[in-house]
């Protein structure tokens, strides 16, 4: 991704000590907490991999996401996914936990370019272990919209968790 206003070129890695997570401020309290206080902790613990979205040659975090594992109970999703899918009770997936961007990226296309770059991990993982699905929870009706732009379906029962099928993933251009 590149800025066009100044040729900046930005980096995607895995968060690190060296990365200026305390200025990180997105406007929802509960992402900024979890990026300051709480990935550190579950990137050593295994939970979940945390990935920042830096300036080149900077450690200022324009933007990150989180990924884990999840299981999928069937009965959760609708049935016409179930119906082409294994008769498991459990089907395993990708959970895209959190998802955010800094106030001042605001409509750069930071949140998509980070998408997009989850989703393209998840294919990758796919390829060493089965899913079935990426799956994301939305932390507002904005958030929620976002993500139905790229596809993403709501659970049944749950309109603010939605998911997108690994066989519509491998059919983008990442």
């Amino acid at each position: 991704m590149t800025d066009e206003n100044n040729s900046s070129k930005y980096i995607i890695e895995p968060l690190d000590k060296k990365h200026k997570k305390s200025e990180f401020e997105c406007g929802i309290e509960a992402l900024d907490q979890y990026l300051k206080t709480q990935a550190s902790q579950d990137i050593k613990k295994n939970v979940a991999v945390t990935y920042v979205l830096t300036p080149e040659n900077s450690e200022e975090v324009l933007g990150y996401y989180t990924i884990s594992s999840i299981g999928i109970f069937t009965g959760e999703l609708p049935d016409e996914i179930v119906r082409k899918l294994p008769r498991y009770p459990v089907l395993p997936g990708i959970l895209l936990g959190r998802l955010a961007r800094d106030k001042k990226s605001r409509g750069s296309g930071v949140g998509s370019y980070l998408l997009m770059d989850a989703l393209k991990r998840s294919v990758s993982v796919s390829n060493q272990i089965g899913i079935v699905a990426v799956i994301v929870d939305a932390k507002n009706n904005e958030a929620v919209a976002f993500y139905k732009e790229f596809g993403f379906i709501e659970f049944p029962d749950n309109n603010r968790r939605l998911f997108l099928p690994l066989s519509i993933i491998k059919q983008l251009d990442l």
